[in-house]
């Protein structure tokens, strides 16, 4: 349930178009619903306009399952992250229409109609191998209703690649930047454009990538003003808050 839900619930009471006692079954189970392994935060998107994502790493199937489970019966989108092929399986058998991005490792559920932004999140990657954490952070940003435009293997190995896409980086709204090894191409692309940037250390790279930690670090000491940074692999920290800014 979302503002605009609860608002026209309430609508519908005022004009007598609904019964006290069925508003009460829609919301009796705000704040939250206690699965005993899970209490799931019902109140998230009235509250902070998203609802609560699933992250799947070292959950159970069935618990991933379950939890689904009770989500669809409130008519949400849903996303869940961090999901194995075997998780998205057995939600499959419980909704159809539920889609696996095997490559990010997203389960995606669209349950709502809602179009999509009119301006657009830029997702630029530096290699082929940062593609996971790519396709993470695009499904994360259109779930959430936003266009997603992707410019990816443009890294700093082959500049040149970087400046036929320029016009499009500079027309979206905030770009998120994607890199490993190093992780130079957030400076690059920042001292480029007018726009936020967000920028997504990755733990692709050899020994000294130390599992992204160098990538971060480059990040964070960035010269180009308005790069900000999120935790290694974390594309959908990344795409949360650029949907946040996409839509102000």
């Amino acid at each position: 349930m979302n503002k605009n839900d609860l608002i026209e619930m309430l609508k519908m009471i005022r004009s007598n178009k609904m019964e006290i006692d069925e508003a009460v079954e829609k919301i009796i189970e705000l704040p939250f619903k206690d699965l005993g392994f899970s209490k799931i935060d019902n109140h998230r998107e009235i509250r902070m306009g998203y609802p609560e994502v699933i992250y799947c790493e070292r959950k159970t199937v069935e618990q991933v399952k379950d939890i689904i489970k009770f989500m669809l019966t409130k008519d949400n989108d849903i996303l869940a992250t961090r999901a194995s092929d075997e998780m998205y399986k057995a939600v499959k058998e419980i909704c159809k229409e539920a889609k696996y991005n095997s490559l990010g490792r997203t389960i995606t559920i669209k349950k709502r109609n809602n179009s999509l932004t009119n301006s657009y999140i830029a997702i630029v990657s530096a290699g082929t191998s940062d593609l996971p954490v790519v396709e993470e952070a695009a499904e994360t940003a259109m779930i959430f209703g936003n266009k997603v435009v992707k410019i990816t293997d443009v890294g700093v190995a082959g500049i040149h690649r970087l400046f036929e896409s320029l016009d499009v980086i500079r027309g979206a709204k905030v770009v998120i930047v994607v890199a490993g090894m190093e992780g130079a191409l957030a400076s690059v692309v920042g001292g480029l454009i007018d726009k936020p940037l967000i920028a997504v250390p990755t733990s692709v790279g050899y020994g000294a990538n130390f599992g992204g930690v160098s990538a971060l670090l480059t990040m964070l000491n960035s010269c180009a003003s308005g790069v900000t940074v999120v935790n290694i692999d974390n594309g959908f920290g990344a795409a949360y808050s650029a949907s946040i800014i996409n839509k102000l």
